[in-house]
């Protein structure tokens, strides 16, 4: 066999060498095409156990295992594109979220700089918050405010509460406050698959006020996806995309390690997210994260970590066509 075929065979095993992100070189964002970061942040979201700070770990130690190439794109994103690992937002003061949500803004601030279009792995939903701050208005968007396709079971636009046991700048309200400071457009963007378990009957409504285009659980099953589809590529076409994907939005049976579960209501499978994931497939998106994952709920298989890399890999695959047909 071929030097080549044992660099291949040994790069396949995720429990051999230095765990980065894919197997991706670990360097700065400059010169680079796509920025991988970690984000250990977990004091956003204080209901449930605040173990998603080892999110980014977890799928480090098993994104090896994930596919190389994508075969429905025809495309191998690591050569197709300059990919690194950038390594993990620091968090000194950890257990303040305030001051983790600025420390997250000011790493963004300098991968938004260096146009490097970064994919992030959490960490609870607070970091999109902190990320958008940096990219809203900045370099990659080209001065303009980003657009979310933001694929979830909760709004996040709770702002029928100040805080979140504490947390002003939390998993509950990134989606209100970003409108506000204007580092989000909601009209041309997209919040898929809510499902939660109401508190009030009037959960929903902040999400209208602000002019997000919502599709509801159920509505997405009377409608199809293909509908959706289409309603996405509407909305998104012509902006600056962000990806923000929540593990909840996912049904609990391929995904049982995630905070929030929402188990009365069947979530998406995973061909149904991919499907919607490639709604915006060649528009111009300038980054994405998946957050919310849990590694000491997980199975046995870490199917959830396994899932959460095969959601990044999609991600990834489609910025990388990007930077491809641009060359």
């Amino acid at each position: 066999m071929s030097d080549e075929h044992y660099a291949s065979m040994m790069e396949n095993l995720y429990w051999w060498g230095i765990p980065t992100l894919f197997r991706c070189p670990n360097e700065g964002p400059e010169g680079q095409d796509i920025a991988l970061v970690g984000v250990p942040h977990s004091t956003g979201n204080g209901t449930t156990e605040r173990d998603q700070h080892l999110g980014p770990r977890a799928l480090r130690n098993v994104s090896a295992v994930g596919r190389r190439v994508h075969g429905g794109f025809g495309l191998n994103p690591w050569t197709a594109a300059k990919i690194v690992d950038v390594g993990d937002v620091p968090f000194p003061r950890a257990n303040d979220n305030e001051a983790c949500i600025e420390d997250i803004t000011r790493f963004f601030t300098n991968i938004d700089q260096a146009g490097a279009r970064p994919v992030s792995i959490g960490g609870d939903h607070s970091i999109t918050g902190g990320i958008v701050q940096a990219l809203g208005n900045g370099r990659l968007t080209g001065g303009k405010p980003v657009c979310f396709l933001h694929l979830d079971a909760h709004t996040d636009v709770f702002t029928k509460v100040d805080h979140f046991l504490g947390a002003k700048k939390s998993a509950a309200h990134w989606g209100a406050y970003l409108a506000d400071q204007g580092q989000v457009d909601p009209t041309h963007s997209m919040q898929i698959g809510l499902r939660g378990h109401a508190r009030t009957l009037d959960w929903l409504q902040p999400s209208y006020d602000y002019g997000y285009n919502v599709v509801t659980m159920k509505e997405f099953r009377k409608r199809g996806i293909e509908d959706v589809v289409a309603q996405i590529r509407e909305v998104l076409d012509g902006q600056p995309v962000y990806i923000t994907f929540d593990l909840d939005c996912l049904d609990p049976t391929i995904a049982p390690a995630v905070s929030n579960l929402e188990a009365g209501e069947k979530g998406f499978d995973i061909d149904e997210a991919v499907g919607l994931l490639h709604a915006v497939r060649g528009l111009n998106i300038v980054g994405g994260d998946i957050v919310c994952m849990m590694p000491t709920k997980d199975s046995p298989n870490q199917i959830t970590a396994l899932t959460a890399g095969a959601i990044m890999f999609e991600m990834i695959s489609m910025m990388a066509e990007n930077v491809a047909a641009k060359a």
